[in-house]
């Protein structure tokens, strides 16, 4: 499908590795020239290399987004090669490990500024540019669970529900503009260090000997849906590449579940 990406730039933030990488990809191969965005140069530098030798145009931006300075230094580095017309604000951190009990008021602070606060940041420095222009695209990548949150992780359940309503007051903002802002809410992401970690669970737990026995049974104890399986990075890179398209001009303000129909039960 050509989602009409030829002539536009696309900077996804977190895209050193797993889905951001997978979405600069697909981005590169609709015809988006990619700005690959890590803290470390030599991962960054990989993924755009990548991007590169598949015949697409690449270029990276270091710097930590949970900082001003950082920020900085990656709307410079991404504005240096032209104006950015797609912001992909991917970045994100979470720790299954924590709950209620053992999550600090810091460590809530900590996750607010990287998985909120750091997509604002983008917004401020990109979006002036994009409304100025009359076309931009802002896409926040968030989980299910800002909609359906569990004991455990509360305070990754509660920054996803902002970025869900982050991306809806945005849209309220940009009416009219040409500028369109929306959110991918994720499940379960398929990634090798998932499927290790998961592998190593199942055959402790006796979910069976195969990959396919396994990951049908993790759904099932962990986060059950209606598919049975696991999301691959693929589906939710192409999904995000309709909304970066002019194809997608009549959504905004909307928060796309992709979750292979996720019960909370």
């Amino acid at each position: 499908m050509d989602v009409h990406l030829t002539g536009k730039r696309a900077l996804v933030t977190g895209s050193s590795s797993g889905l951001g990488a997978e979405i600069v990809r697909v981005l590169a191969a609709e015809g988006a020239a990619v700005v690959v965005h890590g803290r470390d140069e030599a991962r960054a530098e990989a993924v755009a290399k990548s991007v590169r030798e598949s015949g697409g145009e690449a270029t990276v931006a270091i710097g930590d987004l949970a900082t001003d300075a950082g920020a900085e230094a990656v709307g410079a580095a991404a504005l240096d090669g032209g104006p950015v017309d797609i912001l992909v604000n991917n970045l994100g951190i979470y720790d299954p490990t924590v709950g209620w009990s053992t999550a600090s008021a810091t460590e809530w602070n900590d996750i607010y500024n990287t998985n909120v606060v750091s997509s604002v940041r983008m917004i401020q420095r990109f979006v002036p540019g994009m409304r100025e222009r009359g076309w931009g695209r802002v896409i926040q990548i968030s989980s299910v669970l800002g909609d359906l949150p569990t004991a455990s992780q509360p305070h990754y359940a509660a920054t996803n529900a902002a970025r869900n309503n982050l991306a809806t007051s945005l849209a309220r903002e940009l009416k009219h503009s040409g500028v369109t802002s929306n959110a991918v809410a994720a499940g379960g992401i398929l990634t090798p260090s998932t499927r290790d970690l998961l592998t190593g669970l199942g055959k402790r737990n006796g979910w069976g000997e195969s990959w396919e026995e396994i990951e049908r049974a993790a759904v099932e104890a962990m986060g059950p849906n209606d598919v049975g399986r696991i999301g691959r990075r693929r589906e939710y890179a192409d999904l995000v590449a309709f909304l970066a398209g002019p194809v997608s001009g009549y959504i905004t303000g909307a928060t796309l579940r992709v979750d292979g129909g996720w019960r909370d039960v």
